[in-house]
């Protein structure tokens, strides 16, 4: 059950209202690269994000757009912002902090913060294959010179997905993992 992982930085999903603000009315999003999940993509466009103890810059904006803007950091980036983001599924904004996002034309503050759960992005046919389907968490075995399990990897299906673990930079870095290595799904 071996799966290819994804590492993800620190980002920014928008709604339209909220690029309306940051942007300008009207503007459009422009695609720097594609991302492994179908129809995703990382823009040209950056803001900075700003928490009650500081702020980084140039945070990368991923498109399209969604119904609610959502900010996605990590751990790390909460002590350097001050701020105290739930770990939630991505669209789950329950209890997110509030943040600022800044951009070249004006800045909203929301409470859109979050540190993405761990998760396996699979289709109904990688599900039944890899036996979780009906599974809501499964498990992570790495390899490498920090070898370990990453336990509650929340299991997201939708055949619009391409098969990928994600994690988020903390999470990698703690197993020295790097963008395109393998492991291998726990099924219990």
């Amino acid at each position: 059950m071996k799966v290819n992982i994804g590492v993800s930085a620190r980002h920014v999903h928008l709604s339209r209202n909220d690029l309306d603000i940051l942007f300008g009315k009207d503007y459009e999003l422009t695609e720097k690269a594609p991302l492994s999940q179908p129809g995703q993509f990382a823009c040209n466009e950056q803001v900075t994000i700003e928490g009650e103890k500081g702020s980084i810059e140039r945070v990368r904006i991923l498109g399209p757009l969604r119904s609610k803007t959502q900010v996605e950091i990590s751990k790390t980036d909460s002590f350097k912002l001050g701020v105290k983001p739930p770990v939630r599924n991505s669209g789950d904004l329950d209890g997110a902090s509030s943040i600022t996002i800044i951009g070249p034309k004006g800045k909203v503050t929301v409470d859109a913060a979050i540190i993405a759960s761990r998760h396996v992005h699979a289709t109904k046919e990688d599900a039944k294959k890899y036996g979780f389907e009906g599974k809501e968490f499964v498990s992570l075995k790495v390899g490498g010179e920090k070898p370990g399990i990453l336990e509650n990897v929340y299991v997201r299906i939708s055949d619009s997905f391409v098969y990928e673990v994600h994690l988020d930079t903390d999470d990698a870095n703690a197993f020295l993992i790097k963008n395109g290595d393998e492991a291998e799904l726990i099924v219990k």
